[in-house]
C-alpha cells in the first residue's frame, strides 16, 4: 500500500509540474498576442498635445476635529458637505465652505476605515474593524447614532464601501478577500464576488448609464473588473509589484487607475485589456494610498505615504506638481462632484480642501 501511495504522489507531482509548465507557455502566448496588437505608446500619441502649464493649486481650507488618524472621506452630491471617518471611532459631517462640524457620531468601534455618502445625501454608510457596513440617516436629531443599523457583515474588516447607483444598494470590499452587494432595506446579500487571493483594499464603480461593472484592487497585486449582475470577473489587470491600495475608474469608463505600495500609479485600458501608462519617478519611493481623476480625466491626483499629493498628466505620464501641507501620510483623496476642488484626509488628524 505504501508503494502505491508513493507512486500516486509521484504521479500527482509530475502532473502538477506539467500543468505549471503549460500555464507558463499559455501565458507567454497570450503576452505575445497582446504585443502584436499593441499600437504606439500613449506618451507618443500625447506628444502632439499641448502641455499643461501653471497649475496653481493650494490649500483653501483645513478641517480639524478628529482626535486620531483620518482614514477616509467622501463628498456629498450637494458639492458642499463631506463625511470623514477616523481611527478615533468618529464619523464627522463637515460643511467644507465654513469648515464647521454639523454632525459628529461616535461608532462602537475604533478604526472606522471607510465612509460614503448615499447619492441622495440623506444617508451615510461606514465600517471598519467591526466587519460591518452600517448606515444612518443624516438628520438634526440629537441621537442620530440611535438610528444606526448594520446592513451587512463580512468575516474580516471592511476596507471600502460605496453606493453604486442609488440609496437602495451598497457595495463593500473586505479583508476577507471578497466584495459584496447588499440590499440596504432588508440587509440581504444580493451578490458576492470571490476571486481575490488576499485582502480587498479598494473598489470603484464605472460611471456609465448601466453602472453594472465595478473594479476592485487588493493585496494580491491584481485589479479585477466585475459584472455586478452575475458576480463574475470580467477582466484582470496585473503589473504592480506590491499591494494595490486604491482603484479608480477614468471618467470615460474605459480605463482604470491604480495606486500601489510599489510607489507607482498605473493606467489600464479596458478596451486594450492592458496597462497603457505608468506614473512614477525614481525619486518616489513611498506607496500610493489614493488616486482620483479630474473631471476631464486629463489629470491624475495621487496621495502618498510621504505626506505629499502628486499631480500627473494622464496622457503624457509626467508629474506636473507636488503639493505639500499634510504632516503625515495622505490616506484618502476625492475630487468634488463639480470638479472645482479636491479634498485629502491624513494621518495628521486633518482634512484639507485644495483648489
Amino acid at each position: 500500500m505504501a508503494e502505491i501511495d508513493v507512486a500516486k504522489s509521484s504521479d500527482i507531482k509530475v502532473n502538477y509540474e506539467a500543468l505549471l509548465k503549460e500555464v507558463e507557455v499559455l501565458r507567454k502566448k497570450l503576452d505575445d498576442e497582446r504585443q502584436k496588437l499593441n499600437d504606439v505608446p500613449l506618451t507618443t500619441v500625447a506628444e502632439r498635445i499641448e502641455p499643461i502649464n501653471n497649475l496653481n493649486i493650494k490649500t483653501r481650507r483645513v478641517l480639524k476635529g478628529h482626535q486620531a488618524k483620518v482614514l477616509c472621506l467622501d463628498w456629498c452630491s450637494d458639492k458642499r458637505h463631506m463625511v470623514s471617518s477616523s481611527q478615533d471611532g468618529r464619523i464627522i459631517i463637515w460643511d467644507s465652505f465654513t469648515t464647521n462640524k454639523e454632525h459628529a457620531v461616535t461608532m462602537p468601534t475604533t478604526w472606522v476605515m471607510t465612509c460614503a455618502y448615499a447619492p441622495s445625501g440623506n444617508v451615510v454608510a461606514c465600517g471598519g474593524l467591526d466587519n460591518q457596513v452600517s448606515i444612518w440617516p443624516v438628520s438634526f436629531d440629537e441621537e442620530p447614532v440611535s438610528k444606526r443599523r448594520a446592513v451587512g457583515t463580512h468575516t474580516s474588516y471592511l476596507s471600502h464601501c460605496l453606493f453604486p447607483s442609488s440609496d437602495q444598494q451598497i457595495l463593500t470590499g473586505s479583508g476577507d478577500s471578497t466584495c459584496a452587494l447588499w440590499d440596504v432595506e432588508s440587509g440581504q446579500l444580493l451578490q458576492s464576488f470571490h476571486g481575490h487571493g488576499a485582502d480587498v483594499m479598494s473598489i470603484d464603480v464605472a460611471k456609465s448609464e448601466a453602472q453594472n461593472t465595478f473594479v476592485s484592487g487588493g493585496c494580491d497585486r491584481v485589479a479585477y473588473v466585475w459584472d455586478m449582475r452575475t458576480g463574475q470577473r470580467v477582466q484582470a489587470f496585473e503589473g504592480h509589484e506590491a499591494d494595490i491600495n486604491t482603484v479608480k475608474f477614468h471618467p470615460s469608463g474605459d480605463a482604470i487607475a491604480t495606486g500601489s505600495d510599489d510607489a507607482t500609479c498605473r493606467l489600464f485600458d479596458l478596451r486594450a485589456d492592458r496597462e497603457i501608462a505608468t506614473y512614477s519617478k525614481e525619486s518616489i519611493i513611498f506607496g500610493v494610498n489614493s488616486v482620483d481623476f479630474s473631471v476631464s480625466g486629463r489629470l491624475v491626483f495621487a496621495g502618498y505615504n510621504d505626506y505629499t499629493v502628486n499631480v500627473w498628466d494622464t496622457l503624457k505620464s509626467v508629474r506636473l506638481t507636488i503639493l505639500y501641507g499634510h504632516e503625515n501620510r495622505v490616506s484618502s483623496l476625492k475630487i468634488s462632484p463639480d470638479g472645482t476642488c479636491f479634498a485629502t484626509s491624513s494621518w495628521d488628524y486633518t482634512i484639507r480642501v485644495w483648489g
